[in-house]
């Protein structure tokens, strides 16, 4: 088995990574930014040209791309060239439609696409320990569950083609109203004059302890927002929610709150910054 891993990101770097430590296959990789592939190469990974040739070697293709428009480039340059039989894995955070009119046309070559996208961030996707939601067909599933088990730990089929996508998307429109909520709680008691580290603990005694601040409180308090998952990202995902929203009209205020924080955010030109940033909006809009 030859299996291709396209888009080297923050993310992607270490789940290819993963996969190329885990496996015993040969790994084939391609990103527009060449050290990313010199990086793997030099790992063991074989450097490939172009999505074309990706296409034409592997019978297991991973995408991990940024956004729907470069989903939908990669896979019309692997459709030409794909073998009957292959099965594409697309990891990236998309709407949910366009995934289900690419699988279709992967379907019509004689091959596969299911859509796996990812939640937690780069120190899970170093670690191998991604959750990952998959839609597609439950014997293709089946089939590359253990490529999957590479990069995550907990893998759930939601169900056919596009519904991984839907639970992503609603799973990070959920973070987002978490994060907004601690956000808030911090600016509310710091201007009250508490400290950091006793409201940190207090909450953890409470109903109001989450994942999000027991894993962000550093970063916050440091102020040191290096990009482990960005805030170009969530401004994306969340207007995917209000997208997917909006086509089945279900009102979800508390989104177009958490959408409003992220346009402001990327207004403020933070954008390649950590999406704990987010914070600086926050105490920025007190009276």
């Amino acid at each position: 088995m030859k299996i291709g891993f396209i888009g080297l990101g923050i993310m992607g770097e270490s789940m290819c990574e993963n996969v190329l430590k885990k496996s015993g296959a040969e790994v084939y990789v391609y990103d527009i930014n060449k050290e990313k592939v010199n990086k793997l190469v030099e790992l063991g990974a074989i450097g490939a040209e172009s999505v074309k040739e990706i296409g034409e070697t592997c019978d297991r293709i991973i995408t991990m791309v940024p956004k729907s428009e470069h989903v939908q480039a990669v896979i019309n340059e692997l459709l030409p060239v794909i073998k009957t039989g292959t099965i594409l894995i697309e990891m990236s955070t998309i709407d949910p439609e366009v995934s289900r009119r690419l699988a279709k046309k992967v379907a019509e070559k004689g091959s596969y696409m299911i859509d796996a996208p990812v939640v937690k961030s780069k120190p899970a996707a170093i670690a191998g320990e991604l959750g990952i939601y998959v839609g597609g067909n439950k014997e293709i599933f089946d089939t590359v569950k253990p490529i999957l088990q590479f990069m995550g730990k907990d893998i759930i089929r939601m169900g056919d083609n596009g519904s991984g996508l839907v639970m992503k998307i609603c799973h990070n429109m959920l973070v987002a109203q978490i994060q907004n909520g601690v956000n808030e709680m911090l600016s509310l008691s710091e201007a009250s004059g508490l400290e950091f580290d006793d409201v940190v603990t207090s909450i953890s005694y409470g109903g109001g302890q989450n994942f999000y601040l027991d894993s962000k409180k550093a970063t916050i308090k440091s102020g040191d927002f290096s990009p482990k998952f960005s805030i170009e990202n969530m401004h994306k995902d969340i207007h995917l929610a209000l997208n997917l929203a909006d086509e089945i009209n279900v009102d979800i205020p508390g989104a177009e709150n958490a959408a409003n924080v992220y346009d402001k955010a990327m207004e403020l030109g933070i954008n390649k910054e950590d999406f704990s940033a987010t914070i600086k909006v926050v105490k920025k809009s007190q009276k």
